[in-house]
């Protein structure tokens, strides 16, 4: 993004005598971290330009790209439409396939290598929740016997991330990692 930006503020065909400003934040995929940079962004407490740079004063928030994850973003796009920031879509609507897809060509790959004894683990969150039950829908309509399945996210306390590491280690199945 970064790149794209500088290569537009480089350019003397596009968007002559204008300077695209930008503010990256990593949400971690937090919800409450994501959430936090919206609200910063939005009372002023954090600024948008640095106003030594070129700029005399803070510009408006001219746009927001959200997050690469659905429930990022849905908490993003409802606060920041409270404040009239205009949004390229007024309600939150995947331009993706479903993720079933994703859970049975998985299956379907398991299938094909001959892998017909496995283990799942997946991050524990709405995608990767949702998307292990998907998967072992999908693995057992195909044949495949799912030894364990077990979720964590980065989050956990190191003692629940031990005990899936170690489920990992006492089992001899294949390990399917879904995020």
């Amino acid at each position: 993004m970064v790149f794209a930006i500088e290569e537009i503020n480089n350019s003397t065909e596009l968007l002559p005598g204008i300077r695209l400003g930008y503010q990256i934040h990593d949400s971690c995929a937090a919800v409450p971290i994501a959430v936090h940079a919206a609200f910063q962004l939005l009372n002023g407490l954090d600024p948008v330009f640095d106003t030594g740079d070129n700029c005399s004063q803070s510009g408006m928030v001219m746009a927001v790209v959200g997050e690469s994850g659905s429930t990022q973003s849905i908490s993003i796009s409802r606060i920041i439409g409270s404040f009239d920031i205009p949004l390229m879509y007024p309600t939150f609507f995947r331009t993706i396939p479903s993720d079933q897809f994703q859970a049975d060509a998985l299956a379907k790959l398991v299938k094909h290598f001959g892998w017909t004894w496995i283990g799942a683990v997946c991050s524990d969150s709405d995608y990767g929740n949702n998307g292990i039950a998907a998967f072992l829908h999908a693995a057992q309509k195909e044949g495949i016997c799912v030894e364990y399945s077990e979720t964590f996210y980065r989050t956990h306390p190191y003692s629940r991330i031990k005990r899936v590491a170690d489920v990992i280690r006492r089992f001899t199945a294949l390990l399917l990692f879904y995020d």
